[in-house]
């Protein structure tokens, strides 16, 4: 490794080698961790969709089955009462991993970043060679050489194929697999799905190829959210001007950089120890100095980390920029407080939440029934006997053939006249049965009105009734007590 040096001040001659050795041994930089990070992000999410228990997906919002998946689980859209829990998850996720961490999912698992690696380190720079280094990403290739624009029209060749792909592993989280390779091949049937395709693929295009790091900066809303989860605490990549030196005088935008060179610099503070090399700068994706302090646009990439800890660690000394927070690297007021109320807060609700939708979850019905009484009150049989007739709607949420019956369990007195046997039902099908219940006992005494009873009906599966099993409320409709009576005389 070269060793870099300094013209005068604190930051003084190099090290001896021990020295370097000490600070830079066993070193990883942060971004070969990112990388190994986003290659295990990238083989789950490719993954995942393919993988099927019981038939169920980890994670399949199906608007054409009008099903959710979740955790292996199927739900039908009768069920949906899980989302809004899913959605609490998420963004209470969201909060409490940034009061933690800032950005940490920016830098380390946003498939923006991950993308914008693919294409800006790997295809322009390893592979086509636009790019000179890494860890110089501020000066952009010379577009008007025709060999540069050859390769660049190569780099954007190589994306819009991972593009596609890209795009398609997306709509598997709402497509199942098994459904999409199925409907491509007759596009003219599924212009709705080849349009979203379509339009994404362009648009990933669009973005890693031209929008770039602005989308960060500009365009995603999570930036200007953090701004209001953070606190002194909060994890991010921090510059230590105790240490390193003020660059920068002022507070928020009105900071103004007062030390262009090593040399004013120490002019001002002889102890800085910052060589002002601006390799933290040189290496930023959404080009801002770490130096100025919290910016909305640090994604927490920690490169600058990277940048710095070689600099310095080739001096002997430890890096100026890191992975802290305020309190701990620019206020010296103390270590990270990580559990602190706010965070513990956010944490007790995620697990409230948690647990109350593995509880929702674990009470999934494999029968579904809608019971709707019909437009006929009632029918009175000469006798006095009284018929009520119900709509009901089954359907079989299981993954295999059920037999179905019901019963009245709360009123023993009313007995089901149709249907008069248990009926098959396919998985995943349905089935409209007319049901008349009927009654030849006296239920009220009422010759003013009718009597609107609560009835409880019990339906299940013949063939695995503790499983299956589903209790609905209704109403059994009694008429005025006199109108039975003169039934009865009829007779």
């Amino acid at each position: 490794m070269q060793e870099t040096t300094v013209s005068a001040g604190a930051a003084g001659k190099p090290k001896s080698k021990n020295k370097m050795k000490e600070y830079l041994k066993g070193w990883v930089p942060y971004r070969i961790k990112r990388y190994w990070l986003f290659g295990i992000i990238t083989a789950i999410a490719l993954i995942l969709p393919w993988i099927r228990i019981n038939g169920n997906h980890f994670f399949l919002l199906n608007f054409d089955h009008k099903q959710l998946h979740f955790f292996f689980v199927r739900f039908d859209m009768q069920e949906l009462y899980l989302m809004p829990f899913l959605l609490m998850l998420l963004f209470l996720g969201i909060f409490a991993m940034t009061a933690v961490g800032g950005r940490v999912w920016c830098g380390w698992a946003c498939p923006q970043t991950i993308f914008r690696v693919i294409y800006r380190d790997l295809f322009e720079t390893k592979l086509l060679h636009l790019r000179k280094r890494i860890n110089n990403k501020q000066v952009e290739p010379d577009w008007s050489k025709p060999e540069n624009q050859i390769k660049r029209l190569i780099a954007i060749g190589l994306w819009s194929i991972l593009a596609f792909v890209a795009a398609a592993d997306f709509l598997w989280y709402f497509v199942p697999p098994e459904d999409f390779f199925r409907y491509i091949q007759d596009p003219a049937n599924h212009t709705v799905l080849m349009g979203f395709w379509i339009g994404i693929a362009l648009f990933l295009i669009a973005d890693i190829v031209f929008i770039k790091e602005d989308f960060c900066v500009y365009i995603c809303p999570y930036s200007r959210v953090q701004s209001v989860l953070y606190d002194d605490d909060t994890l991010m990549a921090v510059y230590d001007p105790v240490r390193g030196g003020h660059i920068y005088e002022g507070e928020g935008n009105n900071r103004h950089k007062v030390a262009n060179s090593v040399k004013e610099l120490h002019a001002r503070e002889p102890e800085a120890e910052c060589t002002a090399c601006e390799s933290c700068v040189k290496v930023c994706p959404t080009h801002i100095d770490i130096r100025k302090g919290l910016q909305l646009e640090c994604i927490n990439c920690l490169e600058c980390v990277d940048a710095c800890t070689k600099v310095m660690g080739s001096l002997g000394k430890p890096s100026l920029v890191r992975w802290s927070s305020e309190r701990e690297a620019v206020l010296h007021e103390g270590k990270t407080r990580i559990f602190r109320p706010k965070v513990i807060a956010y944490f007790t609700v995620l697990a409230i939440v948690l647990v109350s939708l593995f509880v929702m979850g674990s009470k999934k019905e494999h029968m579904l029934l809608n019971v709707n009484k019909t437009t006929r009150l009632y029918k009175i049989l000469p006798g006095g006997s009284v018929e009520n007739d119900y709509v009901f709607l089954f359907q079989n949420t299981d993954t295999k053939a059920h037999k179905y019956t019901f019963e009245v369990p709360s009123h023993p007195e009313i007995r089901i006249v149709r249907p008069k046997e248990p009926f098959h039902l396919g998985p995943g099908m349905k089935k409209k049965k007319v049901v008349i219940l009927e009654t030849d006992k006296v239920l009220a005494k009422n010759s003013a009105k009718d009597t609107p009873i609560p009835i409880t009906i019990h339906a299940y599966a013949v063939d695995d009734p503790k499983k299956i099993s589903v209790l609905r409320k209704s109403v059994f409709v009694y008429p005025r007590y006199d109108l039975v009576e003169k039934a009865k005389k009829e007779k």
